[in-house]
């Protein structure tokens, strides 16, 4: 009955939670809101912030969880993908503990925790099932046979998904983080009141970048008959940007699901949290019979409950790295 403590420092959230054989005991994450000043992340000071939240966030996870130090039983730490210095904050960190108190160290790819956060509450998937893994950084969609044999089968060619609802947010004057905004205007808007072309990409992949630009002369121009254009449309045109996105994010999905013949069906990363999105799969579930998997809110987002059960598998697959171990900003599957 292994207890693994759990560090996740890829970006912006320090985060640290607690395992407890498979489940999750504890999960503290510390929100950085001295980014809202920028319109985003600066990730130098996204690095000091890490620095002064980490500790109390490992003493109230444990606090929470009940757990005292001689009582675990492994760290797990995510060693990439990321901001460099973030992650070079939460790897110090739990190579330090871990020599300590002489623990085994279990590297994480983060955006495999995303997709294994599916395993921390039921109902879970079974093997194989596609998830559609979506955040400010990434655009995947994830062929997953096994705990950590998964292969990405489309993806994104340039933008992410997240990143397309935070730049339409700062060309609406949206303050940041800017993506839950446009979710929390296009429910009270027209999703059919504008229309926004769709990226015409060859197989499974995405691409954002042109749809970005066409928000920027969608909106330029409409000022330009309008100077009120934004305040007065403000909830029409979230809804339209987000009814355009969760649809070619959601079109993409279906392909794949027919090209592999697979109907267990699982979303996850931050975009996952979009009510647009959630409600849309819903209705692919009823249309065609997909099964459905969604994480709870606050395994969408960056945190350390998905680091922590990743970590449990990989502990009981006995997969441990050494002191030697670094971050990694990029890291493939």
């Amino acid at each position: 009955m292994p207890i693994i403590l759990a560090i996740e420092s890829s970006c912006d959230e320090t985060s640290v939670a607690v395992c407890n054989n498979g489940k999750i005991t504890a999960n503290v994450i510390a929100n950085q809101t001295i980014h809202e000043n920028y319109g985003g992340v600066i990730p130098e000071l996204a690095s000091r912030v890490h620095q002064q939240n980490i500790v109390p966030a490992v003493q109230q996870a444990l606090a929470i969880a009940k757990v005292e130090k001689n009582e675990l039983d492994g760290v797990a730490f995510t060693q990439g993908p990321g901001l460099l210095g973030a992650l070079l904050v939460g790897v110090s960190f739990a190579k330090s503990f871990a020599l300590a108190l002489n623990l085994p160290l279990i590297s994480v790819n983060h955006m495999q925790a995303h997709i294994l956060a599916h395993f921390i509450d039921d109902p879970k998937p079974s093997f194989p099932f596609l998830c559609l893994t979506v955040s400010g950084g990434h655009t995947q969609i994830v062929l997953v046979k096994d705990y950590f044999d998964m292969e990405i089968v489309g993806e994104t060619l340039d933008d992410a998904a997240g990143e397309a609802f935070d730049k339409t947010a700062k060309i609406l004057n949206l303050p940041y983080p800017g993506g839950p905004l446009i979710d929390k205007y296009a429910q009270k808007g027209n999703p059919l009141a504008f229309k926004f072309p769709e990226p015409q990409i060859p197989g499974l992949n995405y691409s954002f970048s042109g749809f970005k630009t066409a928000i920027l002369y969608f909106v330029r121009d409409k000022q330009k008959e309008n100077p009120q254009f934004v305040e007065e449309n403000l909830a029409d045109i979230c809804a339209s940007v987000q009814h355009s996105i969760v649809g070619i994010l959601l079109n993409k999905l279906k392909k794949a699901a027919k090209e592999y013949g697979i109907k267990d069906i699982a979303i996850a990363g931050g975009v996952s949290a979009n009510s647009g999105l959630r409600n849309a799969l819903q209705d692919m579930k009823a249309l065609l019979g997909w099964n459905v998997y969604i994480p709870a809110f606050q395994y969408c987002t960056d945190n350390a409950g998905m680091i922590a059960i990743a970590g449990y598998h990989k502990f009981l697959a006995g997969e441990f790295v050494g002191q030697e171990v670094s971050p990694m900003a990029r890291m493939n599957f």
